[in-house]
Parts: structure tokens; C-alpha cells; sequence
């Protein structure tokens, strides 16, 4: 069941949720939470990222007018992990709906997962 010894989970990285309007929803997370703005990668959709507490954060994904948000950015969590190939050999022996690792713009690996009740869990490393 994948090389257990090289699958590690070392946190909750972020969670992300879709919005309706980038501009509106930065200015409640910055001005009424107070949360800090953090750089974003180069995605081909809109967003913007925002750091909770010491080392999560909170990302933003904003709707393209016409046009679907991309399979992979659906409201999910996810999981800074270790030992990305043997994760997704994981998935694939116990037979997770997975979509295969996908390079990000800023050099992480990422692969999505649904749970039985379809919610979408990112996992990824550097």
C-alpha cells in the first residue's frame, strides 16, 4: 500500500473557497479580519491569498465571467505533504477518485482527491 515510510502529512497548509467578487471579499478578509495579503502565484484565474495565523492560509478563488472555475481549484483543503509519488501510488492501490499530480505555477506538486461525500483535499509538496 505505496512506501509508507516516505508518506508524511506535515499540516494543514490552507483552505480555499470560491467568492463572487476578489475585490469585495479581499477587502472583508483584510479589513474586517485583519488578515495579511501574501503573494500569489501566477495562476490563470483570479484569487489572492491570505496568511491565518502562524502558518495556514486562506486563498481566494474568484469566478471567470463565461467560463467554469478549473476542475482543481474547487472549494477544498489542503495537506503539505512528503513523498508525493508514493501518495498517489497510494491512491491508486486503494482506489481513490484522484486526478494525477499536477505541476502549480510556482514549482509545487499538487494532486486532488474527493472523500466519499465529494469534498476535494489537495495534497502537495515543494
Amino acid at each position: 500500500m505505496g512506501n509508507k515510510s516516505a508518506m508524511k502529512i506535515h499540516e494543514l497548509n490552507h483552505v480555499a473557497i470560491h467568492v463572487a467578487d476578489v475585490a469585495r471579499s479581499c477587502a472583508f478578509y483584510r479589513d474586517v479580519l485583519r488578515l495579511e495579503s501574501l503573494p500569489r502565484p501566477a495562476f490563470d484565474f483570479p484569487g489572492a491569498w491570505f496568511r491565518l495565523g502562524s502558518a495556514q492560509e486562506l486563498h481566494l478563488i474568484g469566478r471567470v465571467v463565461g467560463n467554469v472555475p478549473p476542475v482543481n481549484s474547487n472549494d477544498h483543503f489542503a495537506l503539505r505533504v512528503e513523498g508525493i509519488a508514493a501518495w498517489e501510488n497510494h491512491l491508486r492501490q486503494v482506489g481513490a477518485e484522484f486526478r494525477s499530480r499536477q505541476p502549480r505555477p510556482d514549482g509545487a506538486w499538487q494532486i486532488f482527491l474527493r472523500d466519499p461525500d465529494g469534498h476535494f483535499i489537495e495534497l502537495f509538496t515543494f
